[in-house]
């Protein structure tokens, strides 16, 4: 694959591709209920997320919500599910702002990544790391780099023996780094997870399984 051509030529990264893995990218359908998803598994693990969202979609007879669905759902039985007051807000913020605005390929499409992150952080409850996770397993986009991310620091900080001491610092070498990464460094990130065994589970099936280690 052309990416580990790239990313080889990192003779430290290099090390991360001794196990012969490679990953692919697949986009996702329904972005909004994808963020709204991401949104309630932040700060929970798996098992629990995947319960919650299974709670979600039954509320739907098991099929995927529209935003209008599930902004006019009762905020009580949103709650009844197992989600904070806040992650109710916030879910009905996401709905309403696709409803008003649009959280759709159509309108994404046309914006690069730091547009697509300014455009939807603007929802009160959605951070950059949240869109970030967004834009690599959901919208498929190559080059994306969570800098803010506790897993990419940790994998990162082992990998180039990067100093810890000065949290800006190490932010900066981290994106020093990465630029020979571009523009494959989703897939970077992607091995550095697997590296250190913490891929968030935003790459997995359901919307928004992730555990949200630096979500928001």
């Amino acid at each position: 694959m052309d990416y580990v051509l790239h990313l080889s030529k990192d003779k430290k990264f290099k090390q991360l591709f001794a196990g012969g893995t490679t990953h692919s990218l697949k986009k996702k359908k329904h972005l909004c209920v994808y963020l709204c998803g991401s949104i309630m598994s932040q700060q929970l693990s798996t098992k629990v997320a995947a319960v919650i969202y299974d709670r979600f979609l039954a509320l739907y007879d098991n099929k995927i919500p529209t935003a209008a669905q599930i902004e006019a759902t009762p905020f009580e039985t949103l709650r009844g599910i197992g989600l904070s007051n806040a992650k109710v807000n916030y879910i009905q913020n996401v709905a309403r702002f696709d409803m008003e605005h649009g959280i759709n390929y159509t309108v994404l499409n046309k914006m690069d990544n730091e547009a697509i992150i300014t455009y939807l952080t603007q929802i009160k409850g959605v951070g950059r790391w949240t869109v970030e996770m967004m834009l690599m397993f959901a919208l498929c986009r190559e080059d994306v780099f969570a800098v803010d991310d506790l897993g990419i620091q940790q994998a990162m900080v082992k990998l180039y023996k990067l100093n810890t001491d000065d949290k800006k610092a190490l932010k900066q070498d981290m994106l020093r780094i990465s630029q020979k990464w571009s523009p494959y460094r989703t897939y970077a990130c992607l091995h550095l997870w697997r590296w250190k065994d913490n891929t968030p589970d935003t790459a997995a099936k359901k919307p928004g399984a992730a555990k949200g280690k630096n979500a928001g």
